[in-house]
């Protein structure tokens, strides 16, 4: 008897695929006996590369790549299919299965199964979570540490090796975001005096981030620490904290990359809900100051409110909270 075809749907953006990872490992375990495929954006396919599971990638964008796609799911004879994207896009795929049971968010034509509570405003982890229990899978725990691919893991040893920081006490930071969200990011002076105390502590800085934010980092890492911009790819990401020994980023996709490995993730929260977008495992670990204005979930922050919402999270007080974990400690 052969196993079962299964789809998992998850196609963006980046902070929620990483984010639901911990859930697609759960849907590859409890369909270890079956074959097992994730459909997703090809900018986040190596984020999958370590899970027991096939990765396949579609454009997102295009007439030609959505006809491609429109032919190719019906044509796999999927059994089982559990959408965690939730998009009116993804619904269509959905439905264009054929699947015997589809599994989904929320009631509608698309879905054989879906919540008996829709999980609408709550974190993103436990609408994954709903959409689990809705297909009859164990829920995925909030403290993951996901496989990492032996290509990216000797990819990262091996930089780390030329860069003369093997053995060394790692500690990436992101000071970039999405460029979408520049009232996202912790002052640029606070980022480079906490690095530079970082480094009097014997620890290593690593700037990580994608190529807009090269100018940035270049910048930081002139005061201090490695420029890593665009090494390592999302993969190698994985693979760098599972060598590092906390991190401190802005609210941005690199901070749930990070958190999905297990590592500690301290993560500056000003004009979006922490609440509802926190790195998984890591609420405990937010750098958060209640002002006026929060949360105004701006993208770009009024003039005349002067970023009060992170200028008021002093590096004093970052360095004293890692103090206080235990993170200093060399």
């Amino acid at each position: 008897m052969r196993g079962r075809n299964i789809l998992v749907i998850k196609l963006g953006a980046l902070g929620d695929v990483a984010l639901s990872l911990p859930h697609i490992m759960k849907l590859a375990e409890a369909h270890a006996n079956d074959h097992v495929t994730l459909l997703t954006a090809p900018a986040y396919a190596d984020l999958a590369a370590g899970l027991p599971l096939q990765v396949v990638s579609f454009g997102r964008k295009g007439f030609a790549e959505m006809l491609r796609l429109m032919r190719w799911l019906p044509g796999q004879q999927f059994d089982v299919v559990y959408d965690l994207q939730g998009s009116l896009r993804s619904q269509v795929m959905t439905l264009l299965t054929q699947a015997e049971k589809r599994v989904g968010h929320r009631a509608g034509i698309a879905y054989t199964h879906t919540p008996a509570t829709p999980a609408g405003g709550v974190h993103a982890f436990e609408r994954f979570n709903a959409v689990l229990l809705a297909g009859g899978v164990e829920v995925a725990s909030p403290r993951p540490g996901l496989p990492v691919s032996p290509a990216a893991t000797e990819r990262v040893a091996d930089w780390l090796q030329q860069q003369g920081l093997a053995g060394k006490k790692l500690v990436p930071l992101h000071a970039g975001s999405s460029r979408d969200w520049p009232s996202k990011r912790w002052p640029e002076r606070y980022f480079r005096s906490l690095a530079g105390a970082l480094q009097d502590r014997g620890l290593q800085v690593v700037w990580i981030g994608s190529q807009h934010e090269r100018p940035l980092n270049a910048r930081l890492a002139a005061h201090a620490g490695v420029d890593a911009t665009d090494v390592f790819g999302l993969d190698g990401l994985l693979a760098l904290a599972t060598q590092a020994v906390f991190a401190v980023t802005n609210d941005s996709g690199p901070m749930h990359v990070l958190a999905a490995a297990g590592l500690p993730v301290y993560a500056f929260f000003g004009p979006t809900d922490w609440r509802r977008s926190h790195a998984t495992g890591q609420a405990e670990r937010v750098l958060f100051k209640q002002v006026s204005c929060s949360h105004c979930h701006l993208p770009v922050c009024p003039p005349h409110q002067q970023h009060a919402c992170l200028r008021g999270i002093t590096p004093e007080a970052v360095l004293a909270r890692l103090a206080a974990d235990g993170q200093l400690q060399t």
